[in-house]
């Protein structure tokens, strides 16, 4: 996660950059490490300094890690000969590298030449079974080709091996929301708020998955997961809030006309709102009418 000074920092760098002020490999350096995607800015900065055969030599030996950086971005923007001509440098300079070998991959995969990456991938994989990098870029494969059922099977597989892997947990979950496998998804969330019970995103997508299935008991636990997320982000995180009321109001549809006993206090229903009035008061007054009317039409 990128924090708003670090994100301050480069677009401080890049505008510097991009005005003739310099700093053109401080910037491309911390673009790196945020591991931020912007491509097209480090394709042109890039480039401007390994054609520049002083500037080149001045990076020692970090210019193969330039040239892979800059490879990446050419494929990212389909400016595929500039992506070939640095993979050429880096294969000459590594002959055995399996990195510059997963970037041949990538290469095959940008142009549309799956067969060919796939024997790639596999051959890399024969001298090293446990490559992540490769595993996952075979789950990409299958879903930029669309076949859905294909990168499930990869991810689980991958997962029986990676079982920390939370990225992994998260895009399975993904799929699985996409293609409605709502029971699948809800059991990867349940993973990752075990391994990360402190991460808001978690509680939330968790939440809106059991909202989604319905039924009493995934509503009532689908609220406290929703009251979890307002509690480890301060009370601001407002689809948390609208959360809480949705359930409360679905609760109470399911239990009308039971005893007192088996009813949902609308206690929470009630803070959750106010903390939403006081929330579009602050930040878009002129939706406070919407606001209002459609929690006017939720009956609680």
């Amino acid at each position: 996660m990128v924090t708003k000074t670090e994100e301050t920092e480069l677009n401080r760098l890049e505008i510097q950059v991009d005005n003739g002020g310099g700093g053109a490999w401080e910037y491309l350096c911390l673009v790196r490490k945020l591991k931020v995607r912007r491509s097209d800015k480090v394709l042109k900065h890039g480039l401007s300094i390994l054609n520049d055969p002083k500037k080149r030599s001045n990076l020692g030996p970090e210019e193969w890690t330039l040239y892979e950086q800059v490879a990446v971005a050419a494929m990212d923007c389909q400016c595929l000969d500039v992506a070939k001509d640095c993979i050429k440098v880096l294969q000459k300079r590594f002959p055995e590298s399996k990195r510059v070998g997963r970037l041949e991959g990538l290469l095959l995969e940008s142009k549309g030449s799956w067969a060919e990456a796939e024997k790639a991938y596999s051959s890399l994989l024969e001298e090293n079974s446990f490559d992540q990098v490769v595993l996952k870029r075979r789950v990409a494969m299958a879903k930029a080709q669309g076949n859905m059922s294909g990168a499930i099977e990869l991810l689980n597989k991958y997962l029986e091996t990676f079982m920390a892997d939370h990225d992994a947990w998260r895009e399975l979950a993904e799929i699985y929301v996409s293609l409605q496998m709502y029971k699948q998804a809800a059991y990867c969330y349940e993973e990752l708020i075990l391994s990360q019970p402190t991460v808001p995103l978690y509680h939330l997508a968790y939440a809106e998955v059991l909202y989604t299935l319905g039924g009493l008991e995934n509503l009532q636990t689908a609220k406290k997961y929703y009251a979890s997320t307002i509690d480890l982000t301060g009370g601001k995180n407002t689809r948390a809030l609208f959360g809480i009321c949705l359930c409360t109001s679905a609760i109470g549809q399911l239990t009308k006309g039971r005893n007192k006993e088996e009813k949902e206090s609308p206690e929470l229903h009630s803070l959750a709102a106010t903390a939403l009035e006081k929330i579009y008061k602050q930040r878009a007054p002129t939706k406070l009418p919407l606001l209002n009317s459609a929690l006017k039409g939720l009956k609680i």
